[in-house]
């Protein structure tokens, strides 16, 4: 199955939708512009990206909220909180402290931009 996400004019996600392999396949090779083209048929013209549920491309699984950014060819999730910033890499949100990795559960603490253990 084919994963496609629809964007409104500033690139939000509102839904994802799945289609068909059966329609999204040529002779072996999946094509992207045929499941859009589905879509639109089906839907009306709307602006589809399709994402990757196994994060092989466009780094990160789009969701209803998360923004596809053209210059990174991602979706990136809505920021978690003001201090954190976008790894470059993955296109995740990161904390400014690295969480600790010690089998304790801890949870963000933006007041005082630190990981505290749950109690």
């Amino acid at each position: 199955m084919a994963h496609f996400a629809e964007l409104d004019e500033q690139n939000k996600v509102l839904r994802v939708l799945v289609v068909s392999n059966e329609v999204t396949t040529i002779d072996g090779e999946e094509s992207e512009q045929r499941g859009i083209d589905s879509l639109v048929d089906l839907l009306g013209d709307k602006i589809w990206k399709q994402t990757s549920y196994n994060h092989t491309f466009r780094k990160n699984y789009a969701g209803k909220g998360y923004t596809y950014d053209e210059t990174r060819d991602a979706f990136i999730s809505p920021k978690a909180f003001p201090s954190w910033s976008l790894d470059e890499d993955t296109c995740l949100w990161k904390a400014p402290t690295p969480k600790p990795d010690d089998g304790k559960r801890y949870y963000w603490d933006e007041e005082t931009t630190s990981w505290k253990e749950n109690e």
